[in-house]
């Protein structure tokens, strides 16, 4: 992935002259700027030596005039562009007028002490302009999108190396699920748990449960699991729990009725022979999640889906037209769902 090799190249300081870092997933972003910028600038250099641009406010050619201008102090200087919807098949219409051509000389001859980052924040920009392929040329077009699943595994183990701890395969698992593909939220989770294990410490599967900062989504998939395995008391434990967190009964129910929903449409999409990737493509929905409801369809037959999704559908009407009280009621659910199990075994 482009990504990894970028900010192994940038830590070991082989930084180029411009980059353009595109895409939605902010984190991997704010990741190689945040790299760029320590490893291309002593720390007292930074006020001085960092120009950060709004490209909706500021022409290009400002841009490309002060990066022709001596770094003040120290021998390079790095500009931040952001906005930069200039690389876009029909870019954003701005307050400014963008000339292309300065900015297309420039990299034809770029100055060896300016670092240019251009930051476009969109879900794609248009490489086959000249000034996509002028920038492949004197440096790198960086995707920043969502991690595919094997991309999430590699991305964990990195930043487990880089934290010095070793992390084992079913933590991470457990780690994705309860944070999704939040990697900020992930990165947070596995500097929590290098501060437990200590360096060169191991996160196995039971400190990664210990130490996991638990929320809904992935306790809606507990529940899932607790209906499948037909465990009315760990059902009503994981349920208690998120009540103690002032969770709301109709917010939960629509968690857990997108669970059954995932689970029900993979289950439809695989008997159709649909694969793994087609499945996420079709849904819309991330790898790792269609990898989720994959291990829990098989649990459940289709006329068992069907009832399920009937009940949750009567649970929500009734809690929404105030029939009976919202905690109670999303209790009663959870043996209704755990008895359309036992009724079919």
């Amino acid at each position: 992935m482009v990504y990894f090799d970028t900010l192994k190249a940038i830590k070991k300081q082989q930084l180029d002259s411009v980059y353009l870092l595109y895409g939605t997933e902010s984190y991997l972003i704010e990741d190689i700027q945040h790299a760029i910028i320590q490893n291309g600038l002593k720390q007292d250099e930074q006020d001085v030596n960092l120009s950060v641009y709004d490209l909706e406010e500021f022409p290009i050619q400002e841009v490309v005039m002060d990066a022709e201008t001596f770094p003040f102090l120290g021998e390079r200087k790095i500009l931040l562009c952001k906005n930069a919807s200039l690389f876009k098949a029909k870019p954003d219409k701005t307050q400014v007028e963008h000339d292309m051509s300065v900015l297309q000389q420039y990299l034809e001859n770029p100055v060896e002490y300016s670092i240019m980052v251009f930051i476009a924040p969109y879900e794609k920009v248009d490489e086959r302009k000249k000034i996509v392929k002028q920038i492949k040329k004197s440096g790198k077009v960086v995707p920043c999108q969502q991690l595919k699943e094997h991309e999430m595994t590699n991305w964990i183990y990195s930043i487990s190396k880089e934290l010095h701890i070793n992390i084992e395969s079913p933590a991470i698992d457990i780690i994705i699920q309860e944070n999704g593909t939040n990697l900020m939220s992930i990165r947070r989770e596995l500097e929590k748990m290098a501060l437990y294990v200590g360096e060169s410490g191991t996160v196995d599967k039971a400190t990664a449960e210990l130490l996991s900062s638990h929320n809904p989504q992935a306790s809606a998939l507990k529940l899932v699991d607790a209906v499948m395995n037909q465990n009315v008391e760990r059902a009503i434990l994981l349920y208690k729990d998120l009540e103690k967190q002032n969770e709301e009964p109709i917010a939960l129910l629509a968690l857990l009725a997108s669970q059954f929903r995932l689970i029900q449409q993979t289950k439809l999409l695989q008997q159709k022979g649909y694969t793994q990737n087609q499945m996420a493509q079709q849904i819309k929905a991330h790898p790792f999640a269609i990898k989720m409801a994959l291990k829990r369809e098989r649990g459940f037959s289709n006329n068992q889906l069907g009832s399920i999704t009937q009940l949750l559908t009567e649970a929500d009407a009734s809690m929404k037209q105030g029939k009976m009280e919202k905690n109670l009621s999303f209790e009663l659910l959870l043996y209704r769902l755990i008895n359309v199990k036992k009724k079919s075994s």
